[in-house]
């Protein structure tokens, strides 16, 4: 069992979150400075929104945006959601979801990982979902507004986005130049758009949501770099849920 897992796991190109399956370490792309990363983001965003759901997503359906290899869908699994969906543009990342899940052993009629472009796939064939998560995505994609149009289309209450911003304190895009040979950048689009953190308020709030942005309070910003200088920030938008009750640091613009 364990040799098998451990040729499943050295047969994908790279993965960009540590795993234990069963005992076998999946090899983050840029060691333990990653696994700390991860945890750490973890701490800021995700565990705050849990505690905001009252300690449990018992009873919610999660929708992961560039779910990868399913790293916070599984984190939703933990925290007791009942059902997942995950949607990645690369069919390596949705293979490894699925690799992960499976070896976890976590019952099958909790989740599906399906590989989609987000802008080719139509949503009105989705159900609705309490909670999305778009974490690490808008800063990959080209036509942010219709990412979040979609979005609201399926969305019943709360959006989470992390991303990297632009530092500007207008309300702008930034076009940035990428590369699709990295599996951690978009699946077919070189230029895409940074937005600054006003421009994160005034698109979500285009749809509807109230907004917060959390303030990062890391004791230690090794691996949390672009969160110290600014560079990446996470929002809290809810069309229900009040946002008052949150327990961490946050600011709105």
């Amino acid at each position: 069992m364990q040799e098998k897992i451990r040729e499943r796991i050295d047969s994908f190109e790279q993965w960009h979150y540590q795993f234990d399956l069963k005992g076998e370490l999946t090899p983050a792309v840029r060691g333990e400075k990653s696994v700390r990363r991860h945890q750490q983001r973890k701490k800021h965003f995700f565990d705050p929104m849990v505690e905001l759901f009252g300690g449990s997503l018992k009873g919610k359906r999660v929708l992961d945006l560039g779910c990868n290899a399913g790293f916070w869908s599984l984190n939703a699994i933990k925290a007791g959601c009942d059902f997942v969906l995950g949607i990645d543009g690369r069919r390596m990342h949705i293979e490894q979801a699925e690799f992960v899940f499976e070896t976890k052993d976590i019952d099958p009629a909790r989740y599906c990982f399906e590989h989609h472009n987000l802008f080719e796939l139509d949503f009105s064939t989705l159900d609705e979902f309490d909670i999305v998560l778009c974490l690490g995505l808008l800063y990959h994609v080209n036509r942010p507004i219709e990412l979040f149009q979609r979005i609201a289309s399926v969305n019943t209450d709360f959006l989470l986005i992390d991303t990297a911003v632009d530092g500007s304190d207008a309300s702008i895009l930034r076009l940035v130049h990428e590369t699709t040979e990295d599996p951690r950048n978009s699946a077919e689009n070189e230029l895409v758009f940074w937005p600054s953190r006003r421009a994160v308020f005034d698109m979500v709030r285009l749809f509807g949501y109230e907004v917060k942005m959390l303030i990062p309070d890391f004791d230690d910003y090794t691996g949390l770099e672009d969160f110290k200088a600014g560079g990446r920030r996470v929002f809290f938008c809810s069309l229900k849920t009040d946002l008052s009750a949150l327990s961490v640091p946050s600011e709105t613009l």
